[in-house]
């Protein structure tokens, strides 16, 4: 009877060690825990559930991981927090996520491409428009920042009896075209709460054998609405309208509706086709407003949209930067400004560059330098500013200690005194530096 316990425990410790020998790598970890079973759970059955809402960050991270990025926006959008989840969306709708220019947010990236997205693509009078409005509660709480690239004009229908090639592709733009109306902002800019900047422009990308020049500009009407809803967004600090045909009509329409904004600082008008009277508006806007920030570069302002400019900067207006780059302004322009800096104590950064600015402005602007303790960059590059300009340039520099940019390319001064001048503000830039 012993014997035939001991055999029987003999066979038993043999099985034991045939499982073990059979299965070397099997242990007890292999078994999940039961709670990453309750988080699988979830995974599969997500719903937007407020039970994600109750659990640790290393469990959120858990579910983020393995969510399905084909759920419904409606339920992952306000349900879902910032994080991994966020990211492999982005990586799965485009091939270059540069979260850096998003305030390291993947979900403020993903939200505001979508939108911009759907604006690019937005035909008026074909798609409809609850689109953007069924849009609108995903991504009001996440969207700062609007880059739109381009604005798509509504489908022209062919005129019977008159073949394609009949038509002139490349005229210029005629009486129908100024009523061409594109997407009306003033249904979304108002409702994105957290909207503080808006980059735009009315053209269109990849026109193929369609190209007319009305699609290349704002219309009347596009100006009214944009500048409606431009207005009503209270926490909007920075707009960007360029290359979209603005002339001085629609700029100071812009101008007159944006003149009381709370919050805007920064304007940029540039690569437009505005004029004196645009001019004229803008330094109203800015003389009225807390604009810090002004760039009207490459349009066809001349002196005396100069003039109204400088008017707002003797009257020491809150501008901190003032770009006037690729326009038609002369000496009596850039003289106003010169004289109009004097006064100043607020212009930080200044560009007359590629301008018709000749000796006499140089003159004054080296008195401005001689004295003024507020520029700290200052761009002349392509005008005609000639040795005797240059001369009273370095004399006025070389006695300034904050200038730490000075551009005179192309100006025709003496390469000495462009030595000198460079010199001095490299000075002053390690200078700037150390402190």
């Amino acid at each position: 009877m012993s014997r035939h316990i001991g055999s029987t425990l003999t066979v038993d410790r043999r099985r034991l060690r045939r499982i073990i020998a059979e299965n070397p790598n099997w242990s007890l970890g292999l078994i999940p825990f039961l709670s990453n079973l309750c988080l699988e759970s979830i995974v599969r059955n997500y719903e937007g559930t407020p039970i994600y809402e109750e659990l640790g960050p290393s469990q959120r991270a858990f579910v983020q991981e393995r969510l399905s990025t084909d759920l419904p926006l409606p339920v992952t959008a306000n349900s879902i927090d910032d994080g991994v989840y966020w990211k492999r969306c982005c990586e799965q709708q485009w091939e270059i996520c540069d979260v850096s220019r998003y305030g390291n947010s993947w979900k403020r990236m993903f939200f505001e491409r979508y939108l911009e997205n759907i604006i690019e693509q937005f035909i008026p009078e074909t798609s409809h428009l609850k689109v953007i409005t069924d849009a609108i509660p995903l991504c009001e709480r996440y969207v700062k920042k609007l880059d739109i690239s381009q604005m798509l004009p509504p489908i022209k229908e062919a005129k019977p009896g008159k073949q394609e090639d009949e038509l002139d592709l490349l005229s210029e733009p005629d009486s129908e075209a100024a009523l061409m109306e594109h997407f009306d902002f003033r249904n979304l800019l108002n409702k994105l709460s957290k909207l503080e900047e808006v980059h735009l422009t009315y053209w269109v990308k990849q026109c193929g054998m369609n190209f007319e020049w009305r699609m290349f500009e704002m219309a009347e009407r596009d100006c009214e609405t944009l500048s409606k809803a431009l207005a009503s967004c209270k926490v909007l600090k920075v707009v960007r309208l360029y290359e979209s045909h603005i002339d001085d009509s629609k700029c100071k329409m812009l101008a007159n509706t944006l003149v009381n904004h709370p919050s805007l600082t920064e304007l940029n008008l540039s690569h437009n086709i505005i004029g004196d009277k645009g001019a004229k508006a803008v330094s109203k806007l800015v003389q009225s407003s807390k604009l810090e920030v002004l760039n009207m570069s490459d349009n066809v302002i001349r002196d005396a949209g100069a003039n109204a400019i400088a008017d707002a900067l003797a009257n020491n207006c809150p501008l901190l930067s003032l770009n006037l780059r690729i326009n038609r302004v002369s000496d009596e322009g850039g003289e106003a400004i010169g004289v109009a800096l004097l006064r100043n104590k607020t212009l930080r950064h200044l560009h007359l560059g590629a301008n018709l600015l000749t000796g006499p402005t140089a003159i004054r602007l080296s008195e401005v330098l001689a004295k003024n303790q507020t520029l700290k960059s200052i761009n002349l590059s392509c005008n005609k500013l000639g040795v005797d300009g240059g001369k009273a340039l370095e004399e006025a520099i070389s006695q300034n200690s904050c200038l730490t940019q000075c551009d005179v390319r192309l100006t025709e001064i003496d390469e000495q005194s462009a030595s000198v001048i460079n010199q001095v503000v490299r000075t002053n830039e390690r200078s700037e530096r150390q402190k």
